[in-house]
């Protein structure tokens, strides 16, 4: 056991290395120029994105589409994530992880363009899209589509499951010392009520669920920068400068350079935001859109909301506080960064995780669920469903650490594909764009 979980430690390095990290980056870059910074519409599609009236064919509002995206895509990597790239990268990290937030936008839009354009409405009027439907339909590369969906799907019950619901039941016991069981049973119970309706039921609950969390969470962390607010201005600099400089040696903080700052702050933003591994667009072909460009423009705040808002917010806190020189790493920075604030920075700092979490399964359970039906048809759908409740309970409660890797690797496998669709099909969302933005608004 301890030697396969060496050669999936080694293999995770290789494929969340330096290429994949400079394609994705890359990938953003590309997209950001080729679509004529099309970041400069945010601010329209986020009034655009409360907009709960149906529109042509779908299953889900455009609302709807975007909180189940960011339910995914918020988790325990705008938190405990953060500070990992802080403890690595030093504070420059948090500048380069905005910075992959803004030039993601530019791919999570393509991305849900591609998705909506090449998506499948059923006779039932269920429908499906992704990266799989793209891959097949636009490339005519059925083989790579199927790896695609093989991918996502082993990924899902992994980082979008298992890992998810042991990070909640291991911190309940820790702050609480409340039996990993107990948790277990109750999120399953929770999981189980929500995610058997289906997109209907999970997108019904995010919509209350997301924009709560995030507001509770985001107010907390301004309220943790007032009670320090002598030394916001201060962390502010440093972040800034040692984008560029590195940063030196400091108490326990054994020293960065700008390259370590940038490596960890892009992989943590990468990885955060989601933008190009090809799970958020699943969920965008689901909307009630007549044109694909709406929904883009849309689910691309999602990019917006998860690293340029929240993991900003944790990163100003965590350097704010000074405990990133205490040479505490990942969860233990994270509580201590927090803790700086008796009673106040716990509240936040574990409502944040428990909501994040629970609400990373619901979405992720909609992303496995379209890539299994993907595979194998309809007739897996609730069977899958019930598959997805029972591993919540074995999460809760195993040892995970091969689960979490392996679904590591399947995670940034899910990439690459999804990269030569949006890099060889850019032409087609150029296009798009340009006929959408040629119509009277």
């Amino acid at each position: 056991m301890a030697t396969l979980e060496k050669v999936l430690d080694q293999i995770s390095g290789y494929v969340w290395g330096v290429p994949l990290l400079v394609l994705l980056f890359g990938t953003h870059l590309f997209l950001t120029f080729r679509l004529g910074f099309i970041q400069k519409y945010t601010f329209r599609a986020i009034r655009m994105s409360f907009t709960r009236s149906s529109e042509g064919e779908g299953e889900i509002s455009h609302f709807g589409a975007l909180v189940t995206a960011l339910a995914a895509t918020i988790g325990t990597g705008n938190i405990v994530g953060v500070a990992t790239a802080v403890a690595a990268g030093g504070p420059g990290a948090v500048l380069w992880m905005w910075l992959t937030g803004v030039f993601g936008i530019a791919t999570k839009y393509a991305e849900a363009v591609l998705s909506v354009k090449y998506r499948t409405v059923a006779e039932d009027g269920t429908v499906s899209g992704g990266p799989m439907y793209v891959l097949e339909k636009a490339m005519k590369m059925k083989w790579l589509a199927v790896l695609f969906a093989l991918f996502t799907s082993v990924a899902a019950f992994g980082i979008g499951n298992m890992v998810q619901a042991n990070s909640i039941a291991t911190m309940v016991q820790h702050n609480f010392h409340v039996s990993t069981w107990i948790t277990g049973v109750v999120l399953t119970v929770f999981t189980a009520v929500v995610i058997i309706g289906g997109i209907t039921s999970i997108a019904k609950v995010c919509e209350y669920l997301v924009p709560f969390m995030a507001f509770f969470y985001v107010a907390g962390c301004i309220v943790l920068l007032f009670l320090r607010q002598e030394t916001i201005l201060d962390s502010i600099q440093l972040i800034i400068s040692s984008a560029f400089t590195g940063q030196a040696a400091m108490g326990g903080f054994a020293g960065a350079g700008v390259k370590e700052a940038m490596r960890f702050g892009i992989a943590r933003g990468l990885f955060s935001n989601e933008s190009g591994l090809g799970s958020a667009p699943i969920v965008a072909a689901a909307a009630q859109t007549k044109h694909p460009v709406k929904q883009a423009l849309i689910s691309s705040t999602g990019t917006f909301w998860d690293t340029v808002v929240v993991c900003l917010a944790t990163g100003i806190v965590v350097v704010n506080s000074g405990m990133w020189q205490s040479g505490l790493k990942g969860a233990e920075l994270t509580s201590a960064a927090f803790n700086e604030v008796p009673y106040i920075g716990n509240a936040v700092l574990t409502f944040g995780l428990l909501t994040f979490v629970f609400s990373t399964i619901l979405g992720w359970s909609y992303y496995g669920e379209k890539a299994i039906e993907y595979l194998f048809g309809k007739k897996l759908i609730m069977p899958y469903r019930w598959a997805w409740v029972a591993a919540v309970m074995v999460g809760s409660v195993a040892s995970l650490q091969i689960v979490w890797t392996f679904a590591d690797i399947a995670n940034g496998l899910m990439a690459l594909p999804n990269l030569v669709s949006l890099i060889v099909l850019s032409p087609v969302v150029a296009a798009e764009t340009k006929d959408y933005f040629s119509r009277p608004q």
